[in-house]
């Protein structure tokens, strides 16, 4: 292997180009950042972005968490992302898969797909909180790793930019709930809602909030919502460079 082993953990004041520098150091280039967005979230898909940045003259300036950045921000970097990286892809993963599954098999699952949706294959992969297993390349878990490696911060942005566009697209069908809004996570005014309308099929109703809306009176937004559902597999969708 070419380079110098890997022998230490970059500062966190060392910038956020610090980890790709030192793996490319120890002989592992290209790096994949792989993030998500709507964890957190009550309603709508998860969403898991990966991206590979180039390194030298194409690095991205202004790249961060993109829950620290404005969404006029997010986009315009979402847009210099998928125009200058080497590679993106962005996963979509709806509401009932899971409840089928659960979140977390959900979110691992969706970066191994989003990994496997890049069209050049990293050599190594930061993946942000939480471990990827049954990878065929090393890899490593850094807690708000989307603070301290740009591509996981450009994974993040992807992910979020990809999702919040999908909340607004469903905000037309259920105007109701304010999805334009809040984005489906869970905020006064989207309990509110809840308790006013019921669960639409775009809710996860394995979530405890959920679940008690449905009971006090979901039978009815669901009777009223459930015609022209979409389908899981008409709104999962990926992007590759």
């Amino acid at each position: 292997m070419k380079g110098r082993p890997l022998r230490f953990t970059p500062r966190r004041d060392a910038g956020l180009f610090a980890y790709e520098r030192a793996l490319a150091h120890g002989g592992f280039s290209p790096v994949a950042g792989v993030d998500e967005a709507g964890r957190g979230a009550c309603a709508g898909p998860l969403v898991v972005g990966a991206v590979i940045l180039q390194g030298g003259r194409g690095r991205i300036d202004g790249l961060n968490d993109s829950k620290l950045l404005t969404p006029g921000r997010r986009e315009e970097l979402y847009a210099e992302i998928t125009e200058r990286a080497l590679a993106w892809s962005a996963i979509v993963i709806p509401c009932h898969d899971i409840d089928r599954i659960g979140l977390h098999r959900c979110n691992i699952t969706g970066m191994r797909r989003a990994l496997a949706a890049l069209n050049q294959r990293p050599a190594y992969v930061l993946s942000d909180g939480f471990p990827v297993p049954g990878l065929d390349v090393p890899g490593l878990a850094v807690i708000k790793g989307d603070q301290v490696a740009a591509c996981m911060a450009a994974a993040s942005i992807v992910a979020k930019v990809t999702r919040d566009r999908i909340m607004v697209g469903l905000h037309e069908r259920y105007p109701e709930y304010g999805f334009d809004v809040h984005k489906g996570y869970v905020t006064r005014a989207h309990g509110e809602a809840l308790a006013a309308h019921g669960p639409c099929p775009e809710h996860r109703f394995s979530y405890v909030n959920v679940g008690r809306a449905l009971r006090n009176n979901g039978d009815v937004a669901l009777e009223e919502e459930t015609e022209g559902e979409v389908s899981g597999e008409e709104r999962a969708e990926g992007a590759r460079a």
